[in-house]
């Protein structure tokens, strides 16, 4: 049985109970994820040929100090960058290092930065230099597959309907839905509940209720949906080495619908090609 109870009432820990969040909580999941918009416009702007991944994880790592804020995944559960960096074929978690960027490497960043104990996570596509057809039909289908599972994150409505939307497009663009991972629950906690599926039914899974806070981030592959880890235990791949995208926004329900915290001020969240 779901349980929803009042996010203010509620010890700071995960307890596998939905939290409620008030104005105050928008508030400050406005403000965390408009910094982190921020920090992936600008870190757009270094991203071409010849850059390394480790490059763009330094500034990613400056632009939190500078801006008072703090990226999560620092430190998280040992992992030790500010940001995941997941090139090509890689799904995502991947590890930011010294290769560097070559023309037409697609790779997205996810970045979560933490604003006065608020989480502000999105992630999005980028391109070093010239872009491949294939890869901007899938970053495009990818988007697209975001946006609907946005359009479905309405209040009465569940957690099926949100993946439902996502993989009945998907799939009828000819690409695969990554099942291994899923969108979840924050707030003040990086991961809570509930688990947001990017596959499933209509009317199946968690009631939307307006206080609940979440991120929708479908994993898209142009083949086949299988991944694996790498043995550094965070690295996760296709396993038949087709090109994955993801994007990611963090949004909260409300009364009449749903809230992105993470759009660009510049629209810059949107696919962009050279």
């Amino acid at each position: 049985m779901t349980i929803y109870v009042d996010a203010n009432e509620v010890p700071l820990r995960k307890s596998g109970q939905i939290r409620l969040y008030d104005e105050s909580g928008f508030a400050g999941m406005r403000a965390a994820g408009q910094l982190t918009a921020q920090c992936l416009d600008r870190v757009g702007e270094l991203v071409k040929p010849g850059v390394t991944t480790q490059e763009l994880d330094d500034f990613i790592f400056q632009f939190a100090l500078d801006n008072g804020s703090i990226a999560a995944t620092l430190n998280y559960r040992g992992y030790t960058h500010s940001s995941c960096i997941s090139l090509n074929h890689v799904v995502c978690h991947g590890i930011p290092g010294g290769k560097a960027l070559k023309d037409g490497d697609i790779l997205n960043i996810d970045v979560t930065l933490i604003v006065d104990g608020w989480h502000g996570d999105s992630s999005r596509m980028y391109v070093a230099g010239n872009s491949k057809r294939a890869a901007e039909r899938l970053i495009d289908v990818t988007y697209e597959s975001l946006m609907r599972g946005i359009s479905a994150a309405l209040p009465g409505n569940t957690t099926g309907d949100i993946g439902h939307a996502i993989q009945a497009y998907a799939e009828g663009q000819r690409c695969s839905v990554v099942r291994d991972f899923c969108g979840h629950g924050l707030g003040q906690l990086f991961h809570d509940e509930p688990n947001i599926l990017h596959y499933g039914r209509p009317g199946e899974g968690v009631e939307l209720r307006p206080g609940m806070l979440f991120t929708i981030e479908p994993m898209i592959n142009l083949g086949r949906p299988h991944v694996k880890v790498l043995s550094d235990g965070w690295t996760a791949v296709t396993r038949d080495r087709s090109l994955s995208a993801q994007f990611e926004h963090s949004v909260g329900i409300t009364e009449s619908g749903c809230e992105i915290f993470t759009t660009s001020p510049s629209g810059l969240h949107k696919p962009v090609f050279a």
